[in-house]
């Protein structure tokens, strides 16, 4: 029979670990509503400057910009966001997992493919993958979102595109619906590939200034921006609705084990109370 001391300090222990898990699941529900809120304000500006690229697109333009260039399949860099920080169920591994198929099916064409790694649990998960050929790793932005970091992050892989370093950019994250609901998703960065719809087609020619060069260069780098900005503001809200679910998922299994941990006790107990009795019953009929 468990030893009553035993199973009361175990029953504690849960006790203890769930009071952890649900104050985390308390803090991830406020995190998660402010970066769904900055997700949700984010989301129309990206829109509308996909949009502004699409209409320009849809126009014949002389000029030729290198981050519309459509360039040989050589080698492609892999922009991976994953978090600093684990305990959030499947978010850091479902990416990671992503990443690896996207370059095993390689449906793309591409020589080889380099990943540079936003969160420090997907370098622990890809840096001992065969074939991952890691260029650099970003930890520690995750925690405080801003469009500078994220603009940086942007800049820094436009001047690689355009120094022929890579001949494509793809971004993998976390697309954040709900709570409960995050959707992997893999997204080109560059070559940049505007979306244009039959509307598009048919409309007017823009008279541009300055030139049209001078408005692309200017509007090419700030689209790459702001769809990294984008990415990292969906990453984030994904991984506190996905540590929420988690804790909450969490703190239901303690209790269930504090259920079953109190009956075992309880029986435990009974069975240590009837063995005293019979002991007591006994010792009386030896002295009669």
């Amino acid at each position: 029979m468990a030893n009553l001391k035993d199973i009361k300090k175990r029953i504690g222990t849960v006790k203890n670990t769930q009071q952890i898990t649900k104050a985390m699941k308390m803090v991830s529900a406020a995190k998660l509503r402010r970066a769904q809120e900055a997700v949700v304000a984010a989301r129309p500006y990206a829109d509308k400057l996909a949009e502004v690229l699409s209409s320009m697109a849809s126009r014949e333009m002389e000029e030729n910009h290198p981050l519309l260039e459509q360039r040989e399949k050589k080698t492609a860099l892999l922009l991976v966001v994953t978090a600093d920080r684990g305990l959030c169920g499947g978010f850091n591994s479902n990416i990671a997992k992503a990443a690896e198929a996207f370059m095993r099916e390689n449906s793309q064409g591409f020589e080889s493919y380099k990943l540079r790694i936003v969160g420090r649990k997907g370098n622990e998960l890809l840096k001992r993958r065969q074939g991952a050929a890691i260029d650099k790793v970003y930890e520690n932005i995750t925690g405080s979102i801003s469009y500078a970091t994220a603009a940086l992050l942007g800049q820094e892989v436009v001047s690689d595109y355009e120094s022929e370093q890579f001949d494509a950019v793809f971004i993998i994250y976390n697309r954040f619906h709900s709570a409960i609901n995050q959707e992997v998703t893999t997204a080109q960065l560059l070559p940049i590939i505007p979306e244009i719809s039959e509307e598009d087609r048919y409309v007017a020619d823009y008279i541009y200034e300055p030139s049209c060069g001078e408005v692309l260069d200017s509007i090419l780098p700030k689209y790459v921006e702001v769809q990294v900005f984008r990415a990292l503001l969906e990453s984030v809200a994904s991984e506190h609705g996905a540590r929420m679910s988690s804790m909450d998922s969490a703190s239901k299994n303690a209790a269930e084990m504090i259920n079953k941990l109190t009956l075992k006790y309880n029986r435990a107990r009974q069975a240590a109370i009837t063995t005293e009795l019979m002991e007591i019953i006994s010792g009386a009929e030896s002295i009669k």
